[in-house]
């Protein structure tokens, strides 16, 4: 029987101590596998090409703390990339490939980004992103030679506290602020998954969510590295292949967002049982609890609520696993680090009382890069970081989120959760997507609007979801128009992004 996780094993640690750990200990154990070549990647193939990768950069030139950015899509040689950059303390700078042409550009500016490594998916999208720039990085299209050679190379010496990762977050306005995470912060992310979910050497996971973004990367690639498991990398998340490569490959679990539940669960089914799946966890934004219910009710697989953000590697919320207490609606109870309901002078909250969300521990950044007033307004004089978003704590330490401190709606005076809108569309079997926002109101500041996707070929009526909410939450709370979309704008974790829904339908 396999040792559950224990977060000494990565304490003071960096990603090359842990590799080098793994290789020792279990090189002929599978760590990556490609589900469309069937290629497997064991802890030592790792190690050899996480040194070769790193003794390559020094080759170019690169020195430690130097900023290698990553442009690829899902796959083995993207986490190749990254653990290599991690390896030989390269700050290895993720490149949202959705995120738009100038959005990219300014990342590659603000990071100062040497070399930025490519895949045939993005090298025309980098090259427009580097169009305008006065120092743009050099594009290398990766190829297995970069993981080969260099078994004598010296490294320059790494600790738990270097610069691991440099990753943007998807802001709604402004300009994307760069989060700085170090090693430490990165396996301890990595640490807390693992603990959450009493990962093992024997677990598996199904990787759908893009390693350049930290639920991808921090959850499914450095869970399981920090645990010995293995994970399975598709190029991306298909609802037609999602259940053949969770059998296929005998994986334990995976990690999805709220948007994938939904479209699993109204357009697939698994072709046979998996005897090998323990659960199936939901991160990045809130997941509606009917919507939970549904998809639990109709494929058998138990969903474990959590809540993670950038600026912490990831986790720092969840739902114990079974027969552990799961409150459907909540993302659980700490795991890994401290989290408080907080007044505005960072004070604790009695239970029960709403306050925002605030979290301390080894896996909080360690600020923004070079911009310092940010940094000052996140992470307070006695290190807790302000996660912005509003919650209550129950007695059990379970934690509910309310809402975001930006995204309230306050008609006439009185606060409403875009949440609790959304959670009452979600109640109808035929939504896919919701997300309620504030409009201007003379008469009420604001007012509630929500913008839908629903099923193709259901007959719902903008009526009909109105008379919903007025009976679910009464006529003040209710939406005065609710909009159907095609689909509604996310960010690269998949999180519905409220704002950009107003937008769109104010030019409709």
């Amino acid at each position: 029987m396999s040792r559950p996780f224990a977060m000494d094993r990565i304490e003071g640690k960096s990603v090359r101590d842990i590799i080098d750990r793994h290789a020792d200990a279990r090189p002929n154990r599978v760590f990556l596998i490609d589900p469309t070549s069937r290629r497997m990647v064991t802890y030592r193939d790792l190690h050899i090409s996480a040194r070769a990768f790193a003794a390559n950069l020094k080759a170019e030139g690169l020195v430690p703390g130097d900023t290698v950015a990553y442009a690829m899509e899902n796959g083995v040689d993207a986490v190749r990339v990254v653990l290599g950059c991690l390896y030989g303390g390269y700050v290895a700078t993720a490149i949202n490939l959705v995120s738009g042409v100038s959005t990219i550009s300014y990342v590659f500016d603000h990071s100062s980004a040497t070399v930025v490594f490519i895949d045939g998916s993005s090298a025309e999208l980098v090259k427009e992103a580097s169009a305008e720039l006065a120092n743009p990085p050099r594009a290398v299209t990766i190829s297995e030679d970069w993981f080969e050679g260099g078994e004598d190379s010296d490294f320059a010496s790494i600790s738990a506290d270097t610069d691991g990762l440099l990753m943007y977050t998807s802001g709604t306005t402004g300009k994307p602020k760069g989060v700085v995470l170090t090693h430490k912060s990165l396996l301890s992310g990595g640490g807390n998954t693992a603990l959450a979910h009493q990962l093992t050497k024997r677990d598996r996971a199904l990787c759908v969510l893009p390693v350049y973004h930290i639920n991808g990367l921090c959850v499914t690639v450095m869970g399981p590295l920090a645990s010995g498991g293995s994970v399975v990398m598709p190029q991306k998340f298909s609802v037609s292949s999602f259940w053949d490569h969770l059998r296929d490959h005998s994986c334990s679990w995976f990690s999805v967002v709220p948007t994938q539940i939904s479209y699993l669960l109204h357009h697939s089914m698994p072709g046979t049982k998996l005897n090998a799946l323990r659960f199936g966890r939901s991160a990045s934004a809130p997941l509606s609890p009917d919507v939970q219910s549904a998809f639990e009710d109709k494929f058998g697989v138990p969903i474990i609520e959590t809540m993670g953000l950038t600026e912490t590697a990831a986790p720092i919320l969840s739902n114990p696993l079974p027969p552990g207490v799961r409150k459907i609606g909540s993302p659980g109870i700490a795991f890994g680090n401290d989290v408080l309901i907080a007044d505005p002078q960072q004070n604790e909250m009695p239970r029960g009382e709403e306050g925002e969300v605030i979290v301390r521990g080894p896996n909080v950044m360690r600020g923004y890069r070079n911009n310092d007033e940010a940094t000052a307004a996140a992470l307070t004089a006695k290190g807790w970081l302000r996660t912005g978003d509003l919650g209550r704590m129950d007695k059990d330490g379970y934690v509910f989120i309310t809402g975001r401190l930006k995204e309230l709606i306050i008609k006439g005076g009185e606060n409403i959760a875009p949440r609790e809108i959304d959670d009452v569309l979600y109640s109808h079997p035929d939504v896919i997507e919701a997300a309620a926002f504030a409009k201007a109101c003379e008469n009420y500041g604001q007012t509630v609007e929500a913008g839908v996707q629903v099923r193709d070929g259901a007959g719902l009526s903008e009526a009909d979801l109105i008379d919903l909410c007025r009976s679910k939450v009464g006529a003040f709370k209710a939406p005065d128009r609710v909009y159907f979309l095609t689909e509604l704008p996310k960010g690269p974790s998949g999180k519905i992004q409220r704002m950009k829904v107003a937008e769109i339908v104010a030019k409709s």
